[in-house]
């Protein structure tokens, strides 16, 4: 009997402090821009403080997407929506996505919001296929608390 050809597995867990600079070096192929705590030691803080806040998409053990699903117990934020370039359009962030939000919802969340770049309009129609729109409303204002050293 021949072997039927193995069709490889989409498994999502939480990220663990030994996949930090995985992670760091996916997000320069995968993500669009940065900010101030892209850093090892920013993320290596969001790890220790809620060590299911980073999820990690993978096929075959090979990372292909991410998103961080941070709750501070008031509100459900999502950061670093990304999959791999050779890999979108297949679910993937869909399916990081939906288990960010069963995240949320067993924390007691009540509604998702997304940092999404305004100039980044293959995310824009990611986003909202998966339910979400902009609040042109509110306006995003940010102030660095510390100056980074690279």
């Amino acid at each position: 009997m021949s072997e039927l050809p193995r069709t490889p597995e989409l498994r999502i867990r939480a990220a663990t402090p030994a996949d930090l600079d995985t992670v760091l070096a996916f997000w320069k192929t995968a993500a669009e821009g940065t900010s101030i705590s892209d850093d090892r030691n920013g993320v290596e803080r969001l790890v220790g403080r809620d060590p299911e806040a980073l999820l990690l998409a993978e096929l075959d053990g090979e990372l292909v997407g991410t998103v961080i699903a941070g709750f501070d117990g008031w509100r459900c934020h999502l950061y670093r929506l990304a999959v791999h370039p050779e890999r979108r359009r297949r679910g993937i962030g869909s399916v990081l996505l939906a288990a960010a939000e069963e995240r949320f919802v067993r924390l007691g969340g009540r509604r998702g919001d997304a940092m999404v770049l305004v100039r980044n309009e293959t995310a824009h129609h990611a986003w909202r296929a998966a339910g979400y729109q902009p609040e042109e409303k509110w306006r995003r204002w940010v102030k660095p608390l510390a100056e980074v050293s690279e």
